[in-house]
């Protein structure tokens, strides 16, 4: 089943997570029609390779043309308008810059296994409940509400403003009338009843500016609450989501919605602003004694440009943090010298400030709060925001060259660096700009969230583990001195974000059974983890009991060899992965002979290795557990082959596999037969690739056990030996013999 069939299976929640990150950058009608081969491309190879981008954006246009052929011989009107208008959009956006494309979609698919990994858990975990908060969502849409009050209040004073210059004009018309009158006719009856009535049109105004100005005065007080409280909390927690989603999280939406009601508030706000001007002008034409405008008409102006200033100083955010392309799921880590992306983006969407807005980038701006060693950017960090570089026409920019290179400072400071110095060094990247506008000029500036510096992908684990700290431990954007005392964490959330690291990066988060492994490794016991604290140096810098390497390179190192050597079966579930030998050896006491499961080295870095049961000619059961294999093994010989070829063997026995059923009863070649890169004793055939005189050889993986061992054995090197070869020895040499040969 494909990875789309999956998705489309989820429950309800799961699919609206789905929708919020398909828009116009990768519309979902062509994730649907093209899945099985959008799937079978590596988008993610092709995001770090401009020439490989460009062939497959290239074939991802031929297929959205062949679709266009085929719906238009269907005569389906809709569906060839939005393929015509996909098809423009992906030959004018990415064009000039294909590896973007290649981006998205290889986003959009780790993010579907994330969600798929998500809704295979059966519980959710305290971090990811506490994003999906039924508080929270009720307080967006208290937001919308009253941001929809808020600017139809701001219209319905806009008549009532134009009734009163409707009246005042009235008035003025008809004192003017009588001034222009000779002496002797205002004295008349008939002028006097017409003062009368002037007076009483008077007090009509003076009641009109009043309940005009109350309104005002109502309108601008909604707004002051709402953002000192509810806007405040949703852009908080957004920005809460976005941390949680940079360590693996779900992805983080919401920032369209907050867009709408900072963009509606600022017109509401400016609509207010002009009501206050012509005021003023109404002012200039008409005053008298206790008249309300010259009182509160400037606190009140004084009040609005204070709330424009605080709202447009909070639109200003980072809407995608720091990140190199060749490291996707790995932000807030940069490398110098090499180039990395962030986009910003302003939430008060007008059409009056499309390219007007230049935002520049800088590092390390405020440089006593960090560390001895100093940044600059090179590559254009100068660009004018705008609306046509988004798809969603967001008024936004995107710095997509930019590059770290570290200051030469005094020398020796370099030398004094331990192995964490440098990857718990945090650094900050600032923005600034200027909005003028309608008279106002406004500062604004904005920081991505703590970055972490390298100058050697070696270093790239640790930083990474940093940032997985910081921003599971704390919610304070800017705390660069955060690592001189880092605060412990609670096991059970960083349980919950080490398995976002497995769904998001090898696309199959962790059951509760392998995070209880993990736990008791981190602990050095099993209790009970829900409240236990653990503490910074216990995850990253202490070693694991009598091993040379901290639990956290352990883990990255299996991430590392899931990814590259054994994914398919990973994503699978057919690898258990995190089990320790006591437990192993519970499970598979009572299996049939010949059950294995497949479990981590937890002595070597990135091995992998499986665990038989059998049983001795007494009834006694044995256990053999395999030397671990690890990532220069595997790049020879596939693992599914490994399993399948395998062979034990036994003194005085003629050598078989001993790997029957993956634990707890499937048939081997039931669970790894779609993975083996080739039907078994191919290799055997002449014509296969005897050529030029030679018999052609595969590689087969060959142990031994003695008898009376009861002890895990090793392999030997796997032996290139073609299964012929292996045949012809098996029938003229004896068992004693092939044993001294693999030896």
């Amino acid at each position: 089943m494909s990875q789309w069939s999956q998705v489309q299976q989820l429950e309800i929640k799961f699919l609206e997570q789905v929708d919020q990150f398909y828009d116009d950058n990768f519309p979902m009608e062509i994730r649907h029609l093209l899945a099985q081969w959008i799937e079978s491309q590596d988008w993610e190879a092709a995001a770090n390779n401009e020439a490989m981008a460009m062939i497959l954006l290239q074939n991802l246009i031929i297929q959205v043309d062949e679709q266009l052929d085929r719906v238009s011989q269907e005569k389906n009107l809709l569906l060839i308008h939005n393929l015509k208008r996909v098809r423009k959009l992906l030959q004018g956006k990415y064009h000039g810059n294909p590896m973007h494309i290649a981006v998205i979609i290889s986003n959009c698919l780790r993010e579907e296994r994330r969600i798929l990994a998500a809704a295979s858990m059966p519980v959710q975990g305290p971090l990811e409940k506490s994003l999906q908060n039924s508080v929270v969502s009720e307080r967006q849409r208290n937001v919308e509400h009253k941001v929809s009050a808020i600017k139809n209040s701001a219209q319905m004073t806009d008549q009532d403003v134009k009734y009163l210059e409707d009246l005042q004009e009235e008035f003025d018309f008809r004192y003017k009338t009588i001034q222009s009158l000779e002496q002797n006719d205002k004295n008349s009856a008939l002028i006097k009843q017409e003062m009368l009535a002037l007076q009483a049109m008077l007090n009509t105004l003076d009641y009109k500016r009043k309940e005009v100005l109350s309104k005002i005065g109502r309108v601008i007080h909604e707004i002051d609450v709402l953002m000192s409280n509810m806007l405040t909390e949703e852009l908080l927690d957004w920005k809460r989501r976005q941390q949680i989603a940079c360590i693996g999280g779900p992805l983080h939406g919401g920032l369209d919605q907050l867009q709408n009601c900072f963009t509606l508030l600022a017109e509401s706000l400016f609509q207010v602003r002009r009501q206050l001007e012509k005021l003023d002008e109404l002012l200039t034409r008409l005053t008298y004694d206790g008249d309300p405008i010259p009182v509160q008409r400037p606190q009140l102006l004084e009040k609005v440009n204070f709330l424009l200033y605080n709202l447009f100083r909070n639109s200003f955010v980072v809407e995608r943090q720091p990140c190199m392309p060749t490291h996707p799921q790995r932000p807030m880590v940069l490398k110098t010298l090499i180039q990395f992306t962030v986009k910003l983006r302003l939430l008060i969407k007008l059409p009056e400030l499309n390219y007007q807005i230049r935002v520049k980038a800088t590092i390390d701006k405020n440089v006593s709060t960090v560390s001895n060693r100093r940044f600059v950017l090179c590559g254009t960090h100068v660009k004018a925001m705008n609306m046509d570089e988004s798809a969603n026409g967001s008024l936004s920019v995107e710095f997509r060259h930019l590059q770290p290179k570290e200051m030469k400072t005094s020398a020796g400071s370099k030398g004094n660096e331990g192995p964490h110095m440098v990857t718990e060094e945090l650094h900050s990247i600032s923005f600034e700009t200027q909005v003028c506008l309608y008279g106002l000029t406004i500062n604004l500036e904005t920081s991505s969230l703590p970055v972490v510096m390298i100058s050697n992908v070696s270093q790239l684990p640790n930083a990474w583990a940093s940032i997985i700290w910081y921003n599971l431990s704390t919610n304070d954007p800017q705390n660069l001195s955060f690592f001189n005392n880092p605060p412990a964490a609670t096991l059970s959330q960083l349980l919950e974000v080490l398995s976002w690291q497995f769904s998001s990066y090898v696309g199959r988060g962790l059951n509760s059974e392998q995070l209880n492994m993990l736990a008791e490794k981190l602990m050095g016991q099993q209790v009970s983890y829900n409240d236990y604290q653990l503490s910074w140096a216990k995850f990253c810098k202490e070693h694991l009991p009598g091993k040379s390497f901290t639990f956290w390179i352990w883990l990255e190192a299996i991430l590392d060899l899931i990814k590259k050597h054994i994914l398919p079966l990973w994503i699978d579930g057919y690898v258990m992965g995190f089990v320790s030998k006591e437990k192993e050896r519970i499970l598979l006491k009572d299996k049939t002979p010949g059950t294995f499961l497949l479990r981590f080295s937890e002595s070597n870095l990135g091995g992998i290795t499986f665990t038989w049961v059998d049983q001795l000619e007494n009834g006694d059961v044995t256990f053999h557990s395999v030397e671990p294999y690890n990532k220069g093994r595997l790049s020879a010989l596939p693992f599914a082959d490994i399993l399948r070829d395998y062979k034990v063997i036994m003194a005085d026995n003629v050598p078989e596999n001993p790997l029957k059923y993956l634990y707890p009863d499937i048939p081997k070649d039931k669970a790894f037969g779609k993975h083996y890169s080739c039907q078994p004793n191919e290799g055997s055939k002449p014509s296969d690739g005897g050529g030029k005189g030679y018999v052609p050889s595969v590689f087969i993986p060959v142990s031994k056990i003695f008898n009376d061992s009861t002890e895990p054995h090793s392999p030997s090197d796997l032996l290139p030996m073609s299964p012929s070869v292996y045949a012809v020895l098996r029938e003229h040499l004896s068992p004693t013999a092939i044993e001294t040969a693999v030896s």
